[in-house]
């Protein structure tokens, strides 16, 4: 499903983000990443979802090899990811509903579609009574649903989350984590990245470790 072979990235300028980093996610996994900051976490996930471009080796994710992906192919490819920020990058004078609504509206799926997709999606989350109320109106772990519903009202095959736990105590953590594991579930593929150790060592799951730009475990 996702497949780092020889991958490095490097920014102008600077040193090496990713060096040699070597990786497979199997379909259906899921898995965490850690590291620590500056490590090459975001990085790696943004070269998941076609943010960023790998500067040498081989990326194929769902059966696509990224470095060949043509610009305007990238939003196709996008559609099958999810991907949710630890900031939860949220519209704030949208309301709940037109926030988890923006993939679909983007993609031109019908009123009715998305109607549906959204009320699924924001019940999944536990927030379907919220669909009327604005961000601000909402605490922070349920703007993080709200990003998490907006991630996969697409039914993406991949989710991926970068820090999604990060600004949350620890009680709203284990939640959130929960509905991961609720969504690896039924079939997505899962990538975390993380550094609550304490966390993810109780989802006993696999956990890839970064360091410097290179994966040492």
């Amino acid at each position: 499903m996702i497949k780092f072979e020889n991958v490095y990235k490097r920014y102008p300028g600077s040193k090496e983000a990713l060096a040699n980093v070597n990786l497979h996610l199997d379909k259906g996994e899921m898995a965490f990443l850690t590291g620590h900051s500056g490590a090459g976490k975001s990085t790696l996930l943004k070269l998941i979802t076609l943010i960023e471009r790998t500067t040498a080796g081989k990326l194929t994710v769902g059966g696509n090899q990224l470095d060949k992906v043509k610009s305007y192919s990238i939003p196709y490819i996008r559609r099958n990811i999810g991907i949710i920020f630890q900031d939860y990058q949220l519209l704030l004078d949208r309301t709940v509903f037109d926030n988890v609504a923006l993939p679909l509206t983007i993609s031109g799926f019908s009123k009715h579609e998305i109607r549906k997709r959204v009320s699924a999606a924001l019940d999944k989350v536990g927030l379907l009574q919220f669909e009327k109320y604005l961000p601000v109106q909402l605490s922070g772990g349920e703007q993080q649903r709200v990003g998490i519903a907006r991630a996969v009202v697409n039914k993406p095959a991949i989710l991926l989350a970068d820090e999604p736990t990060g600004s949350l105590d620890p009680e709203l953590s284990k939640e959130i984590m929960s509905l991961f594991e609720q969504f690896n579930q039924v079939g997505v593929t899962v990538l975390i990245a993380s550094h609550d150790l304490a966390l993810i060592n109780e989802m006993n799951k696999r956990i890839i470790r970064l360091e410097h730009g290179k994966v040492i475990s």
